[in-house]
């Protein structure tokens, strides 16, 4: 994997991510004990490994697209930014449920994540199979660094509201900056 290819799955997972920080400070803040916190890092990496399965297929999918077709993938996280613009201007704040085991985490993760699937197909479409392993890779790396992150953040409320104020501005000039890159081929 080149240092190009680690420098983009890094900021990609950690941009399309920043958001999944609050959620798991609010589980590891809710998780009482090492067994609550096992849940919470077993439910993120279950769900956040179905956002991987669905994005992969979705990128093998597209490889089946002609020629030059891939790089329109790159609309897709145009669109999401615009979106998520959209909702951080109307301030649609939701809060996340209660932990409820491994799969409410999962499946909070998962739905959370799903937005995630955009950016991630045409990014990995365009990377061909070893850099969409090395995406996988990295991802999973970034899942585990998240979950000690968030663990640590649960003990800090000052960084949590920080990052829940600010993490849905980044976010959109983000995707659609990646978008951007996608189209013109850079990726």
């Amino acid at each position: 994997m080149d240092a190009g290819l680690l420098g983009r799955a890094v900021a990609m997972f950690a941009v399309t991510n920043v958001d999944d920080l609050v959620l798991l400070a609010v589980f590891f803040g809710q998780a009482a004990g090492r067994r609550g916190a096992f849940k919470v890092v077993s439910g993120q990496f279950l769900g956040f490994a179905g956002i991987l399965a669905v994005s992969v297929a979705g990128a093998l999918g597209a490889g089946l697209l002609p020629d030059g077709a891939v790089r329109w993938l790159g609309v897709l996280p145009i669109l999401l930014g615009i979106r998520a613009a959209w909702q951080a201007w109307r301030q649609d704040d939701d809060e996340p449920p209660p932990v409820a085991g491994v799969a409410g985490i999962a499946t909070v993760c998962f739905a959370n994540g799903g937005d995630n699937v955009g950016v991630y197909v045409p990014a990995f479409a365009a990377s061909g199979p070893a850099g969409l392993a090395g995406y996988v890779v990295v991802f999973l790396a970034g899942v585990a660094v998240w979950c000690a992150v968030g663990r640590f953040l649960a003990t800090r409320p000052a960084v949590a509201r920080v990052l829940g104020r600010w993490g849905h501005v980044v976010l959109p000039v983000v995707l659609v900056a990646l978008g951007v890159l996608i189209l013109t081929g850079a990726f």
